[in-house]
């Protein structure tokens, strides 16, 4: 399944996103399948986990039903009505469950941001993110210092950004690797030269490999770049 989560509720963690998504199955009476055992959990598992205080229009899940069960087709709006204002399930289908897992497969993932001064609140102008671009695209390094188990590591991320511009209103559009380790747009935004911080961030697709071609994690049309259900239940 994939989602959207967009305005307020951007500042809730992953582990209670899960959580709503719980409730929202329960709510709805979705047969999942549970694990066995002495504390039976739901089959459901996330993909990569969305920073606290960034958007997204492109989140998945996997979830198991009850052997028989069937899909309904008005799912992703049923679902909606359950969850959170600013949470909408956009998109559903049926996966062959010997498909790897969502944390395995996904290559990389595209996103749009802008970049400020910590003491101004307008963005940088699109003139000079363009230089910035420019310059860090230039590089044949870009090492940042980077949190890694509770140390600092010096890391060069310029390998890691297959792609990255500027995009119509000044917005920055980069597709960053999650393997091997995740970068994010505060990465890239630090490789700037460090006096800016990101904002602004959204998530507009994830990206895996199928057959020697880049596609998303669920057949069908694309992720929406925008969520407009979404967005006007969060605004």
């Amino acid at each position: 399944m994939r989602f959207a989560k967009v305005g307020k509720v951007r500042f809730t963690s992953h582990r209670d996103v899960a959580r709503m998504w719980e409730r929202a199955f329960r709510r709805i009476g979705l047969p999942l399948a549970y694990s066995e055992g002495f504390s039976p959990r739901p089959k459901v598992s996330f993909g990569l986990a969305l920073p606290t205080g960034h958007e997204s229009v492109a989140e998945y899940l996997d979830l198991d039903l009850v052997e028989g069960a069937a899909v309904p087709d008005d799912l992703p709006a049923v679902l909606s009505a359950a969850l959170p204002v600013g949470v909408d399930a956009t998109a559903v289908g049926v996966i062959d469950p010997r498909t790897p897992s969502l944390q395995e497969d996904v290559t990389s993932c595209t996103w749009r941001f802008t970049a400020r001064r910590p003491d101004v609140a307008d963005p940088v102008a699109t003139g000079e993110l363009a230089e910035r671009v420019e310059a860090l695209l230039g590089t044949t390094a870009a090492p940042v210092v980077r949190r890694h188990k509770g140390n600092d590591v010096v890391e060069d991320i310029r390998p890691g950004i297959f792609d990255l511009r500027v995009a119509d209103g000044g917005w920055l559009e980069a597709e960053l690797a999650t393997k091997p380790r995740g970068l994010r747009p505060g990465d890239v935004v630090t490789a700037f030269g460090g006096d800016l911080v990101e904002h602004g961030v959204r998530r507009q697709h994830q990206w895996i490999w199928r057959d020697g071609a880049r596609c998303e994690p669920l057949d069908g049309p694309p992720a929406a770049t925008h969520a407009p259900h979404a967005v006007e239940r969060a605004s």
